[in-house]
């Protein structure tokens, strides 16, 4: 393999990107922050990962967000991650804001998955290894555990950030209710939360419902996966279904979530992008990014082309009334749930 020229980040790097504050914190993440959860696995060129994560740092983006079972197999995200740091972005560590999470399946055992103080524990120390750091960001719990009291695996994140292995700690999946109560442990322990991390889009509004508000009142951000839900948010299936689709593969979206009536719906949102300028996935992305308690979305990018337009998202024009209402028209007429509707 030819070795690349080595890495130099762009001057202009901050000219562009928009940053908003997580929360009361003193963090400022970019609106747009890229997720390396389905491409940067070992099934992934290493050449296109390298390049998307240059064009990504050069645009602004600061911040990448990792999990210990990103891949695939698990773990490769992470260590896919590790060498293209090594290779072009230790010079900029004090520029990035690194998360990496741990709660899902990660290794045999009783000891592998959910939310015990010796799985988390654990957990962070591979990842930093595989990453090749001394510390992350912000650490998650990346679900709740059922069966093991919230006061321990609160502890676990305020002992990684009492021994400098994460900056701050961070809760994804969590419910309104279980996300205050844990804020509130996590503040008598003197590591507030800083952030909450949530599946959010046009298709998906299920945080309207009680979490944008209540990360509000604990003084924590909210940032938003799965923006474009999967795909469906974008051009690739308002005729269908493509043969390579990740529809077609059937791995984390099938068939059955392209109804008729979710057609139409996206047909309709297609329209209003087209009446913007904009393509599916950019209005989806300036849709999130009107609510200024969502701190961040986070993208996934298989190319430096998709990254490309989807950062193209940041130039949109604020939303009408008249566009709001009518977004909300055709989600609920599409059988998307809109609390208070």
């Amino acid at each position: 393999m030819p070795v690349p020229p080595p890495y130099r980040a762009a001057d202009d790097r901050y000219d562009s990107m928009r940053y908003r504050r997580s929360g009361r914190s003193g963090v400022l993440l970019p609106t747009v922050s890229l997720g390396l959860w389905h491409n940067f696995g070992d099934t992934a060129p290493l050449e296109t990962q390298r390049a998307v994560l240059r064009r990504a740092f050069d645009a602004g983006i600061t911040h990448f967000d990792l999990a210990n079972n990103y891949g695939p197999p698990y773990g490769s995200a992470e260590a896919n991650f590790g060498r293209h740091f090594a290779a072009d972005f230790r010079p900029y560590r004090d520029e990035l804001f690194i998360a990496t999470k741990a709660g899902y399946d990660m290794w045999p055992g009783p000891y592998g998955e959910w939310g015990s103080r010796k799985y988390l524990l654990a957990s962070l120390d591979q990842s930093l290894d595989r990453m090749g750091l001394d510390y992350v960001d912000v650490f998650y719990s990346h679900r709740p555990d059922p069966d093991t009291p919230l006061e321990e695996t609160m502890g676990a994140l305020a002992s990684a950030v009492r021994q400098g292995k994460a900056l701050y700690a961070g809760l994804s999946n969590y419910s309104p209710e279980q996300m205050a109560e844990g804020a509130a442990i996590l503040r008598d322990l003197g590591t507030p939360l800083l952030i909450n991390q949530h599946p959010y889009s046009i298709l998906n509004r299920g945080i309207e419902g009680g979490l944008i508000e209540r990360s509000d009142e604990v003084g924590a951000g909210v940032i938003a996966f799965s923006p474009l839900a999967q795909g469906l948010l974008t051009d690739r299936y308002l005729d269908g279904v493509p043969a390579d689709s990740r529809m077609a593969v059937g791995h984390f979206l099938t068939r059955d979530a392209l109804t008729e009536q979710k057609l139409t719906l996206l047909r309709g949102l297609n329209r209003i992008a087209g009446e913007r300028g904009q393509t599916l996935a950019q209005l989806a992305l300036t849709w999130l990014l009107r609510d200024q308690r969502v701190t961040s979305v986070l993208i996934g990018a298989s190319s430096v082309a998709q990254l490309e337009q989807n950062l193209a998202a940041l130039g949109g024009a604020d939303f009408s009334d008249a566009e709001l209402a009518e977004i909300d028209r055709l989600t609920v007429e599409g059988g998307v749930p809109v609390p208070g509707r």
